[in-house]
């Protein structure tokens, strides 16, 4: 494991969300984020209405920045981040996961809470100089963000779709040169 499992999951969801605004838009609606949270269930405040919704759409483009930063500048999206939110860090242990930092109430609102989340996730990233784990798709065609969470550093494509489009190119490359 490189980080931890709640670190690895603050990631998957940023990414997640980050990734919802290409095309096309997987975050329009309710039902969409109903989806997102069979993901990724996440425990406290969840108003589930059309301005949640709108919230987490606003988030998206400041998750890809985040996530897509050199070290750096990802250091102060991350600074940023945690100086707008009043924070009120305590442990818990909830739903099967042992023991992890929720660094924001539960009643805050739920782009916030994915907000500091994904920036304490972050912090992890920056500490041990692995922002090389994030990276834009290897794909011509996708802009998605590939999250590589693999021992030995493979991951290149967002998606299997991505990565079974270029094997098949590939593929059908090497069968044309032949």
């Amino acid at each position: 494991m490189i980080f931890t499992d709640d670190t690895e999951e603050a990631l998957r969801s940023a990414v997640w969300l980050a990734n919802s605004a290409e095309q096309p838009d997987t975050l329009t609606d309710l039902d969409d984020e109903d989806a997102f949270l069979r993901e990724f269930p996440y425990t406290g405040r969840l108003d589930r209405d059309e301005v949640e919704v709108a919230s987490l759409r606003d988030l998206r483009p400041r998750l890809r920045a985040m996530l897509l930063a050199p070290r750096d500048e990802m250091a102060a999206h991350v600074n940023d981040a945690l100086a707008e939110s009043r924070l009120t860090p305590a442990l818990r242990r909830h739903d099967g996961l042992d023991w992890h930092l929720h660094a924001v109430a539960d009643e805050q609102p739920f782009a916030e809470r994915i907000l500091i989340e994904t920036a304490m996730a972050l912090i992890d990233v920056i500490r041990a100089d692995e922002g090389s784990r994030l990276s834009v798709c290897d794909d011509d065609t996708c802009q998605s963000i590939a999250l590589d969470l693999s021992r030995n550093r493979s991951k290149r494509y967002c998606s299997t779709t991505c990565a079974n489009r270029n094997a098949v190119a590939a593929y059908r490359a090497r069968r044309t040169a032949e």
